[in-house]
């Protein structure tokens, strides 16, 4: 169907990808991974036709249709929902704009117009029209919106009155809309909340267009892929299966990669000793020369690559709390008349790891900066506990970072007892290697601003990590290590993330912020996953007891009645 042949890609800045070669087969779902900066995204666009490769081809049928969902949706806030969904059909949009005119025109008919030149525009632009399949293309548009959880109330609602996650599914709809035969997906899951993200995995495991997903959401990929593309250092490598499949073949590969090396070396070190030490040996010196030009021609085995393993960190020693560390008694909050919390509880413990869940609007956000004092409430207590020191990471907090600095500057100007060599090795832990600390924080990657941030902020000597969707912008190596230091950290964590795998790795408490409530959920995110599923099947069998009651209470109210008569 499509395949990709010995891409490489050279930008002025330097050469990003080397030799990529993998292809896209019919029931396909390839998630592609790698470090920020690897070429995922480029690989995209080189696909859609938006970037040439330096070399290298895409064989691919010239009838092929490609959709491409990408990070940013396209959709326009002051149109209705149904109109946003029409603009994917432009021909069809201009013809109908035409036969409006002509429409006008005919209802202000005057002696001097000619009628049947009118008529015979209006017949050639219906042929035209019925040619696109114009009437069935109202129908595919009436068929996708429930598909996609949308009510027929919807259609004429304007789209800025819908969230980022709904207006990704109106993206999501209009390149569906145009019967793609590959559909390309970069970061689809960023900014959804966790039941739109849900939502989202079972939409696209229903549909057979064969797909190519960017994300560095695990889960997701755990759920929908078939196969895993990485790209490292510019060359790709293909993986069957989904991303713990991946991680496995991998993690064998390289073992067995280790071995072959390990032995290799021994050979060679054996042999080499044998050279040196005959070389000038009046009997072995041509045994010893013999040896040494089959050693020069003996393949080497390269050592796997330990670079992605070498995000390391660990959290400064701080002070211990007393037993509790925050505590909200009575908490009730609002905005005008959107209601956020009525009397909620919550006591956060001494080395708990609580992730809060829930929908986006639901207050998670505000909790967090309610705690931090920065964000006044309006009724009730938040407090934090003895000698507890909070540290708050925000969503967006690699926008607060001064672009004018340097990398090492950064972190050196708020922590300057470091010296410069422990401020490279702490740098180095989060990548930033060579010349890059000396680059100006305005010329590096989304990424890499991330990363920086996130070690600026780690730095701090706090004992209450208070953390809002901290792996926003994060590759999955940076993801890893946060995971490994959250989990050796030894004071409290309260966590809003989207990001499913990230939270079953660290939290060992769930709260559900739901119906103006905090639902506790006394343990990891599995946990909490079987209960939310014992809660449905309950609330389904008590609402089918009550409609068995109401039916049987009918049923006997008839039998009354016909006994009377």
């Amino acid at each position: 169907m499509l395949r990709l042949e010995h891409i490489q890609k050279i930008y002025p800045t330097g050469e990003v990808l080397k030799d990529v070669n993998w292809e896209v087969r019919t029931g396909d779902r390839i998630g592609l991974v790698g470090v920020n900066g690897a070429g995922k995204s480029t690989q995209l666009k080189i696909i859609a036709g938006e970037v040439e490769p330096t070399s290298g081809q895409i064989v691919r049928p010239s009838s092929l249709k490609i959709a491409y969902l990408t990070q940013e949706f396209e959709v326009d806030p002051t149109r209705t929902v149904k109109s946003e969904f029409w603009q994917v059909f432009n021909e069809v949009n201009e013809i109908q704009a035409e036969l409006a005119k002509v429409h006008k025109q005919m209802e202000a008919l005057t002696e001097n117009d000619d009628f049947e030149q009118l008529l015979k525009q209006m017949d050639r632009l219906q042929r035209r029209f019925e040619a696109l399949n114009g009437y069935e293309l109202e129908s595919s548009i009436d068929k996708i919106m429930p598909e996609l959880g949308f009510v027929q109330e919807d259609s004429d609602r304007t789209v800025d009155q819908f969230s980022g996650g709904w207006q990704m599914r109106m993206s999501l709809g209009k390149i569906l809309l145009q019967t793609p035969d590959v559909l390309l997906l970069d970061e689809p899951t960023n900014h959804l909340d966790l039941e739109t993200i849900e939502w989202l995995e079972k939409y696209l495991r229903s549909l057979k267009t064969p797909m190519v997903i960017v994300s560095h959401d695990r889960e997701f990929l755990d759920r929908l892929c078939t196969t895993i593309v990485e790209t490292e250092r510019g060359v790709s490598q293909t993986y069957l299966g989904n991303y713990s499949s991946y991680l496995a073949q991998k993690a064998e590969a390289q073992e067995a990669q280790m071995n072959a090396f390990e032995r290799q070396q021994k050979y060679l070190d054996k042999q080499q000793t044998f050279v040196d030490r005959f070389r000038a040996s009046a009997t072995r010196s041509t045994q010893a020369k013999s040896r040494e030009k089959q050693l020069d021609k003996i393949e080497r085995i390269e050592a796997p690559d330990s670079e992605m393993r070498a995000l390391r960190f660990r959290f400064p020693p701080v002070a211990r709390t007393g037993r509790v560390t925050a505590e909200i008694r009575d908490l009730t909050h609002a905005y005008g008349d959107k209601i956020l919390f009525i009397g909620s509880n919550l006591e956060i413990e001494r080395g708990d790891r609580i992730a809060f869940v829930g929908p986006n609007g639901a207050g998670k956000s505000t909790l967090l900066k309610m705690i931090m004092g920065l964000e006044a409430y309006n009724e009730g207590i938040i407090e934090l506990g003895h000698n507890v020191l909070p540290g708050y990471f925000e969503q967006n907090q690699a926008e607060a970072l001064d672009l004018h600095k340097t990398v090492i500057s950064t972190i050196h100007d708020d922590f300057p007892k470091m010296t410069t060599e422990e401020v490279r090795g702490l740098l180095g832990r989060f990548l930033f290697s060579g010349d890059t600390v000396f680059k100006k924080v305005r010329d590096i990657s989304g990424g890499e601003k991330a990363r920086l941030a996130l070690a600026k902020m780690l730095m701090q000597p706090v004992n209450f990590l208070i953390l809002d969707e901290p792996t926003n912008h994060l590759d999955i190596p940076a993801k890893e290590m946060l995971e490994d230091a959250l989990k050796e950290y030894e004071g409290s964590v309260v966590i809003v993330s989207h990001d499913r795998y990230f939270i079953s790795q660290v939290a060992t408490k769930i709260v559900e912020v739901r119906d103006c409530e905090l639902r506790i959920y006394a343990g990891n995110y599995d946990y909490y996953l079987s209960k939310i599923d014992e809660e449905q099947r309950e609330a389904q069998h008590a609402a089918e007891m009550k409609v068995k009651v109401e039916r049987d209470a009918v049923k006997k109210e008839k039998q009354k009645a016909k006994a009377k008569k």
